[in-house]
């Protein structure tokens, strides 16, 4: 064997490594981020899980959200400071009236609304609500002309058909227990008020993106804004509690249980959730991290049946499954419409350059002659 045949052997042995070396590289990137969208869903799941565990202890309905912000806000706010200071717009009477508006929305009214319908359902129950929430946004925003309907187009028609599954699912979850597939305990619950409640919490919670939207446009500091929020809405809060929770008792924390729950909503439910979600949408889009919601509903309904000894009606599971299809259509009708939209840029990026060039079209008609 000549020096050229082992200098061409090492190379392509080398071009293989690297190969190789790609290939695992790209293996370890998809299991990275499966494992950080699990660990999310893990996480939402346990916070439902252990919102009840609070419940049924005792602590306040109020308390518990107001010491949740508290340390959501201790959390986010030095990294908002930080890390934003040069892209943070100045501040505007009428940009505080929107973050208060926000809070009121995304904070007080959204944990509220929670909070009072896991104390009457169940963490299943909320866990599937929740799927709701991307068609209940399509619907709120499509109201407000922010979202564009054309049902001519497949796009349009999947994202119609989504939102009226999906409602028709919450529909059957609210009006129809149907009969026990699981059950363990005897606990006493008023199923339809908390659907009821459930659903403004989604309610809020859909407004609270569709309003979030216009507001990021003027005030793009996102940590900044969300420490803003988080600062209102614990404001609100403290001014309900000023009304409803006069006993300073139910202020103290008197267990080791009663602590961990208060702490997992603050650092894990606000802090790390907050983190790992934002990681994901900025590697993937909102849409792939939305694939994954469904799983949060099976690990739910599996934790509070093992740990609370939950009941599991067929009307929840029926409901459940439509909101899911209504949800992977809505999905999928955002996706074709993005990569839609993505052809009529690519569209229009080539006539500007025809416009700006003509050598490129006389090259393409030169081209189409030939062929």
């Amino acid at each position: 064997m000549n020096k050229n045949s082992i200098h061409n052997l090492l190379e392509n042995l080398e071009s293989d490594k690297q190969a190789i070396m790609g290939k695992e590289s790209i293996v370890s990137y998809k299991m990275k981020l499966v494992l950080a969208l699990v660990t999310l869903q893990l996480c939402f799941s346990g916070f439902h899980i252990v919102s009840r565990v609070a419940l049924n202890i005792g602590v306040s309905k109020v308390v518990y959200p107001v010491y949740r912000n508290i340390i959501a806000l201790l959390l986010l706010s030095p990294f908002a400071y930080f890390l934003e200071k040069k892209e943070r717009p100045p501040l505007t009477f009428s940009l505080l009236v929107q973050f208060f508006l926000l809070a009121l929305l995304g904070i007080t009214a959204n944990q509220g609304f929670y909070i009072l319908g896991l104390y009457y359902a169940s963490p299943t129950l909320a866990s599937a609500m929740q799927n709701s929430v991307p068609a209940i946004t399509f619907l709120a925003a499509s109201a407000l002309r922010l979202e564009q309907i054309n049902i001519a187009r497949k796009d349009g028609l999947a994202k119609v058909l989504g939102t009226i599954v999906s409602v028709g699912g919450a529909t059957v979850i609210t009006l129809y227990k149907g009969p026990i597939l699981l059950h363990q305990s005897n606990n006493m619950q008023n199923w339809t008020l908390g659907c009821i409640y459930l659903l403004g919490h989604c309610l809020s919670w859909a407004g609270w993106l569709v309003f979030q939207a216009p507001v990021l446009k003027k005030y793009p500091a996102k940590l900044t804004l969300t420490s803003f929020t988080c600062f209102f809405g614990l404001i609100q809060f403290l001014v309900i509690a000023a009304f409803v929770e006069t006993d300073f008792n139910n202020w103290k924390i008197q267990s080791m249980e009663e602590l961990f729950t208060i702490l997992y909503a603050g650092i894990v439910a606000s802090g790390i959730v907050f983190s790992i979600q934002t990681w994901c949408i900025h590697k993937v889009g909102p849409v792939f991290v939305a694939i994954f919601q469904p799983l949060q509903m099976l690990l739910v309904a599996i934790m509070a049946f093992v740990i609370l000894g939950d009941k599991l009606y067929s009307g929840c599971v029926f409901g459940a499954v439509l909101i899911v299809v209504g949800l992977y259509l809505v999905l999928w009708g955002k996706t074709e419409e993005k990569k839609i939209g993505n052809v009529a840029i690519d569209k229009e990026t080539l006539k500007q350059h025809l416009l700006i060039d003509p050598e490129i079209g006389d090259h393409i008609q030169d081209e189409r002659n030939k062929s």
